[in-house]
């Protein structure tokens, strides 16, 4: 709803994203008071029996939805995924003497991860910066040093829609994976990683709390420059309440992990993420130009489609036309992101079926409307 409008919004953002209707409502009805306390969740101490049932199911339902082993710990903390970026290094990078990371560079959270990476020690990005985020150079030509501390990779790049079909090889070195914007979206087991991390806005929650999974071995090599909430071992042992978490957003969270357990768990979010992004997929690939996608068929992501209309470098006009229609017709936030122009469409866990045809059909019918123009 919108000003009283009946108009169904659907919401293509890249994040902050959509949530599923259900857990809104589930929210809305709590908001005054959360299972019988009388209190919202926002006014409960986070020292309460009320808020350690939370954050104790949260954890729960994610541990049983990605099959965490026993031997990795879940922390729930503030600073985003940039926090994280920082974080890492801080965190492992000092558990060899040398101070080295391995950094594999696919788009711009992967480079903005390698740079703040440098403040503490020395990075390797393991093959050269291509010209455009638009494909992975294959492994056999990385550059991978055997006595880094980590290696790192963003497994899927919001901006520029690259996305890991597979989890790199690396020889024994612990695998740190920024998993912000597709966490939940397909199935992948857990233990050929160090440290994995998501902050919830993009695809299982609201903003303000940052999912960390990491490995106990790696736990307790923290750099004294540390700022102690970033501290793994400090927040750890204090089941992630050394502060004030973000206590709303962790159950939020919690509500999408059930949400999500309920329609059929991760298998289920993979299931409908290969349908909804085949859809559109396909309509470029078979429109005959009129639309076009950058990427490479090896790596297009399923959560973050980024197209033009016309070449490469797009049809200004068209892509404006393209973005005020859809926006008439309730389909919002398909603007793509600032620094690579063109239009992107975030199919997120929340984003139905329903509504990637919904798209489809726009689609399709200003590809006839203006055919001619591209």
């Amino acid at each position: 709803m919108e000003n009283g409008n009946s108009t169904h919004i659907i919401n293509f953002s890249a994040g902050p994203a959509k949530l599923p209707e259900s857990v809104l409502e589930h929210a809305q009805k709590e908001l005054l008071c959360h299972s019988g306390t009388g209190i919202s969740v926002m006014e409960m101490s986070h020292r309460s029996a009320w808020f350690s049932k939370i954050i104790t199911n949260t954890e729960k339902t994610l541990r049983e939805l990605l099959s965490i082993p026993d031997n990795y710990k879940v922390l729930f903390l503030q600073g985003g995924g940039t926090g994280q970026f920082a974080a890492v290094p801080l965190n492992i990078m000092a558990m060899k003497p040398g101070l080295k990371a391995d950094y594999i560079v696919t788009g711009s959270w992967s480079a903005k991860a390698a740079q703040e990476a440098e403040k503490y020690g020395t990075v390797n990005i393991v093959y050269p910066k291509p010209i455009k985020y638009t494909s992975i150079a294959d492994q056999s030509s990385w550059n991978l040093d055997p006595e880094a501390s980590y290696v790192y990779y963003c497994a899927n790049e919001t901006i520029h829609g690259v996305e890991f079909q597979y989890i790199p090889e690396t020889n024994g070195v612990p695998l740190v994976c920024d998993m912000s914007s597709n966490i939940l979206s397909r199935n992948f087991d857990v233990s050929k990683f160090g440290i994995l991390f998501a902050g919830a806005q993009k695809n299982i929650g609201c903003a303000g709390v940052t999912m960390v999974i990491v490995r106990e071995d790696l736990i307790g090599h923290t750099m004294k420059v540390c700022p102690i909430i970033f501290d793994y071992k400090i927040q750890d042992g204090n089941n992630s309440l050394y502060n004030t978490p973000p206590t709303y957003s962790i159950y939020i969270m919690g509500l999408v992990f059930d949400w999500i357990k309920e329609q059929g768990g991760v298998a289920k979010m993979e299931s409908n993420a290969i349908t909804k992004s085949s859809m559109i997929y396909e309509l470029i690939d078979n429109s005959n130009g009129f639309y076009s996608c950058p990427l490479d068929k090896s790596c297009r992501s399923r959560m973050n489609l980024p197209f033009r209309i016309g070449s490469a470098e797009g049809n200004e006009v068209l892509e404006k036309k393209f973005l005020d229609e859809s926006s008439a017709e309730g389909m919002i936030q398909l603007k793509g992101h600032r620094s690579v122009g063109g239009i992107r469409a975030s199919l997120y866990n929340a984003v139905t079926i329903q509504e990637t045809q919904t798209l489809l059909e726009f689609m399709k019918a200003f590809m006839r409307r203006n055919s001619q123009q591209s």
